[in-house]
């Protein structure tokens, strides 16, 4: 079948195995009856893999339990003209990569944001860009926990009041990021 030496025979070997693991398909379909004595004598000397199909196993996970990413702090923007600021508010207000706050930032935005003033504009981009964690939010703005001294203002009083929804309004969906032309 083969005139090589046993080497260069666990070479060529090895690379049919990695060439049909990839497609997970055996490499002994691919010999006839008559080599299937040399593939055994083969077989025999190549390192036993750990998986009992024959394959090599998958490549291990990598465990990120014990390191913990850091969060990159936030930085506030110099100079930032305020109609760009409140652009930028309302489209981090929508996009939250939680539901809840999804919903109830937006829907606040939308019905404030616009007849905010600089200051108050600050003070809402700190709200939702300085806590590390979306759930603090959720929670103080519920007043499920106490609003730390820092974020306790008049915008988080403002949110407050607008999670209250006292006009009891339907907020299943974020309203449209522009006006509809009509």
């Amino acid at each position: 079948m083969f005139r090589c030496c046993y080497k260069q025979f666990y070479i060529i070997w090895q690379n049919l195995n990695l060439y049909f693991a990839m497609f997970r398909i055996p490499v002994m379909r691919f010999f006839n009856l008559a080599n299937v004595q040399i593939v055994r004598f083969i077989s025999i000397r190549t390192p036993e893999c750990s998986s009992t199909d024959g394959f090599r196993p998958p490549t291990p996970m990598i465990d990120l339990e014990d390191k913990s990413l850091p969060i990159p702090e936030y930085k506030e923007k110099k100079n930032e003209p305020l109609q760009l600021q409140k652009s930028r508010l309302l489209y981090q207000s929508r996009k939250r990569g939680m539901l809840e706050n999804g919903l109830l930032l937006s829907t606040f935005a939308a019905k404030h944001l616009a007849g905010m003033d600089s200051a108050q504009t600050k003070l809402y981009d700190r709200l939702i860009n300085l806590p590390s964690n979306d759930w603090d939010i959720f929670y103080w703005a519920t007043g499920v926990k106490p609003t730390p001294k820092e974020y306790d203002n008049e915008v988080m009083n403002m949110l407050k009041a607008h999670v209250k929804n006292s006009d009891r309004e339907q907020r299943f969906t974020q309203p449209d990021l522009y006006a509809k032309a009509t």
